[in-house]
């Protein structure tokens, strides 16, 4: 039988989970738009976007933001196991958001593209840090 300490101590718990939760979505939303994708710039000469475009059609932009906050907002409801759809088993609403979560993540492969191959960042092979014909000429 559950005491009404621990029926406080649950709801604490749930308490401090949605608000960490709401706390990092929201951080986490911001650092997406501004800080890595360059974007809600206002003296850019695109209004409220980067210099840099590569997508001629600015409201692209605009609901490519809107949607990562619609996904993150989906992707937290059901990290924090909030009912949304009672029609829909509970697995398959874990995979819908599964895949709306990469499809949150590959929206923004432009920049990706803009940052890192613009600054040559990008790497077909990365070095191993030793030489292996070195190592198999000695034997072993």
């Amino acid at each position: 039988m559950r005491t009404s300490y621990d029926m406080k101590a649950g709801m604490t718990w749930k308490i401090l989970a949605i608000v960490s939760s709401i706390v990092a979505t929201v951080f986490g939303t911001y650092w997406d738009i501004v800080i890595d994708w360059g974007l809600l710039q206002r003296n850019s000469k695109n209004p409220w976007l980067r210099d840099k475009l590569l997508v001629s059609n600015h409201n692209v932009y605009f609901v490519a933001m809107g949607l990562n906050v619609l996904l993150r907002l989906a992707w937290m409801q059901s990290v924090l196991g909030i009912r949304g759809a009672p029609f829909v088993h509970r697995t398959a609403l874990i995979t819908i958001v599964a895949c709306l979560e990469i499809i949150r993540r590959g929206i923004w492969l432009e920049n990706e593209h803009l940052n890192n191959v613009g600054k040559y960042r990008a790497f077909k092979s990365v070095p191993l840090p030793f030489n292996y014909d070195r190592d198999h000429t000695r034997g072993g």
